[in-house]
């Protein structure tokens, strides 16, 4: 295997990628989009955290559909992944920076959380609705959240808002082996690979950051980039990273 990390700057207007969260949307030729920069590239996975997820149950369930031994498509554990900057430096008044007025959605379905990651922005609003045709829980015991929702049946709904950044482990009471996790930013300059593996981050104030690749099974992925106004930056990882790259 070679380096896994590869750090490029371009100056090119890179567009149509799939997965992306957006500080700010504005046309391509706005004096906004001038004034910002962008980051872009793609995530790969190791073999073994493309595989599925472990699960241990002891008696089927109807809840449950499709084949229990079937394998995902590697390419969907790419959604797992949170790659995102950190202590950015930007006004909390700008367009995008506000905790979305709607709340974001972790459903119960199936026996399992979907989406199993949920990145959100700081003071986000989070339900929980149940698509089940039996009871569930949602807790957490958490130092960012720790939260106990209670029972509730099916297409009952509760939620919580998240104000403290932090990786937020999810469970339910009633069913051992579910589990999903909400990733709270201080930032709203996030995103998650599409199934190709690619990512965008748009809008990013020029300046030089620390970017995080996250995934829950691996160790923390993280380099040093700087962006420029009205320039692309690309940076692709690989996880884990081999020995010689930067963990952080």
């Amino acid at each position: 295997m070679g380096k896994f990390s590869t750090l490029v700057l371009i100056g090119c207007v890179v567009g149509g990628a799939s997965a992306a969260h957006a500080a700010s949307v504005d046309d391509a030729g706005s004096p906004a989009k001038a004034l910002t920069g962008t980051l872009t590239g793609s995530v790969t996975l190791g073999s073994k955290l493309a595989a599925q997820r472990m699960r241990f149950s002891l008696y089927p369930d109807p809840n449950r559909g499709g084949d229990p031994s079937a394998l995902p498509a590697p390419s969907a554990e790419l959604h797992n992944v949170v790659v995102y900057l950190e202590h950015v430096d930007f006004d909390p008044d700008s367009a995008g920076a506000a905790p979305p007025r709607s709340p974001a959605r972790m459903e119960q379905e199936r026996l399992e959380f979907v989406p199993h990651v949920l990145p959100v922005v700081k003071g986000t609003e989070v339900e929980f609705p149940n698509r089940d045709l039996l009871f569930h829980n949602v807790f957490s015991l958490s130092k960012a959240a720790s939260f106990d929702l209670g029972r509730f049946p099916k297409n009952g709904s509760k939620s919580l808002r998240f104000d403290t950044p932090g990786i937020v482990k999810v469970f339910c009471h009633i069913h051992s082996d579910m589990s999903g996790v909400i990733v709270v930013l201080e930032n709203p300059f996030y995103a998650q690979p599409g199934t190709d593996g690619r990512f965008v981050i748009d809008g990013i104030p020029p300046g030089a950051y620390r970017v995080v690749a996250w995934h829950e099974r691996a160790r923390r992925a993280a380099k040093n980039i700087v962006i420029e106004a009205g320039k692309v930056t690309v940076l692709n990882f690989e996880i884990p990273l081999t020995e010689d790259a930067d963990g952080g």
